[in-house]
């Protein structure tokens, strides 16, 4: 008789799990991003249990008053099936003058805004946080929603305050077609094959290019954790000024060696040879593509307007104030990275500047540490603290002076 050999066993993946208990994926990181990431979609009940919101939507209404915040109100009209959107800055009294239902607004960068809110993004620390774009919060009541759409980034959605039903599609066949009526990206077909309703402390995790779509079923709030994936369109058109900009204006095309075409209008195969040898190797540097690189993703997708001093404090002033019980506190909207140079030397980047010749321990520090005290300053050396001096030129770290203990006298 033939042996018969067994058939393999096909493990399905689950698409809901309950992470009470087991931290807010519910399985470790490694297995997450192996199974998960950029793969398929998650519903993770209890990422966030016993969760309670750091910010209200009375906190979240008065941010879209401010003329820097990017903040956008989007309104439905049901019978009409009809879609407006308001960009902020809105006015004082637009919130006394909104319908019952059918409405959300969204507010971009409030983890850049409410340091209470940043502390979230320190949970997704399973991921490079020059990936992560911002925290965007929705808040939406009975019936708000953005519509049926497809982002091209992942995204987590944690479940804030109150109740929304989600209704996904998984299916990569699906139409990505967007309704032509609409001043906002919607789908004009979407079928869904799952749907949920989340709590507080739930989260669903879609990767990119999924239809999905959020319905507030009463008042809700909704942080939406998103990641930077600049297009390949961009980052060609982005390196392509890199290295037009270190070309020297007396390097150009040249046809030295030209003889009489056969066809005066034909481009041949000796200009292109000499287009090729115009272009040269600059795109192979190694050297020049991870500087690039490192500018590029520090600056992309920037949000906040940051200003220099009038007057830039020195390293002595920067030290003079961390001995005294001050800080020195990053700008919320400079983004960091940095990436190994040599054996033991590193470059900085902070919104498209870079910063050579840093030990790496200290580039690593500056990155990881918001706001610098005394013990941080100790820790670095003197090109590092210089580093600091000259982006705090920038407007990039600001002092913040030893607070005084409250009830305390003063002196008179």
């Amino acid at each position: 008789m033939t042996k018969r050999t067994a058939s393999p066993v096909i493990k399905t993946l689950p698409i809901e799990v309950d992470a009470r208990g087991k931290g807010p994926l519910g399985m470790t990181a490694e297995v997450f991003l192996r199974d998960y990431w950029q793969k398929r979609p998650l519903l993770i009940r209890n990422a966030f249990a016993d969760f309670e919101t750091p910010i209200t939507p009375d906190d979240l209404g008065a941010l879209s008053l401010e003329a820097t915040a990017l903040s956008r109100l989007i309104l439905w009209d049901r019978k009409k099936d009809a879609w407006t959107v308001e960009t902020g800055p809105l006015p004082e009294d637009r919130f006394d003058r909104v319908p019952k239902r059918d409405w959300t607004l969204l507010v971009q960068d409030v983890d850049k805004w409410d340091p209470d809110v940043r502390v979230l993004v320190g949970r997704f620390d399973f991921l490079p946080r020059w990936r992560i774009d911002d925290i965007m919060i929705s808040f939406a009541v009975e019936g708000g929603s953005v519509g049926a759409h497809v982002d091209q980034y992942d995204v987590f959605l944690l479940q804030g305050m109150g109740h929304r039903r989600w209704q996904i599609s998984d299916n990569a066949s699906a139409p990505v077609d967007y309704r032509p009526d609409a001043p906002i990206k919607l789908l004009k077909q979407f079928e869904p094959t799952h749907e949920w309703t989340l709590g507080p402390g739930d989260m669903l995790y879609l990767p990119p290019g999924l239809g999905h779509h959020g319905v507030a079923l009463d008042e809700c709030l909704t942080f939406s954790l998103g990641m930077r994936a600049p297009s390949k369109a961009e980052l060609i058109e982005d390196f392509a000024l890199e290295l037009a900009s270190r070309s020297p204006e007396h390097e150009r095309y040249g046809d030295s060696d030209l003889v009489p075409p056969g066809d005066t209008f034909e481009i041949d195969e000796a200009a292109l040879a000499r287009v090729r040898a115009t272009l040269g190797p600059m795109a192979d540097d190694d050297a020049l593509v991870r500087r690039w690189f490192g500018r590029f993703i520090t600056r992309y997708r920037a949000s906040g307007d940051i200003r220099p001093p009038k007057k830039a404090p020195s390293t002595e002033t920067l030290e003079a104030a961390v001995i005294a019980g001050g800080h020195i506190q990053r700008h919320p909207f400079s983004r960091v990275a940095w990436m190994r140079e040599g054996k033991n030397t590193a470059v900085l980047f902070v919104s498209g500047s870079d910063a050579e010749g840093l030990r790496q321990k200290d580039a690593a520090l500056l990155c990881r540490q918001d706001t610098l005290g005394a013990t941080e300053w100790a820790a670095l050396d003197g090109a590092a603290r210089e580093t600091v001096a000259v982006l705090a030129g920038l407007g990039h770290y600001r002092v913040l002076a030893a607070r005084k203990p409250r009830g305390a006298m003063r002196r008179r």
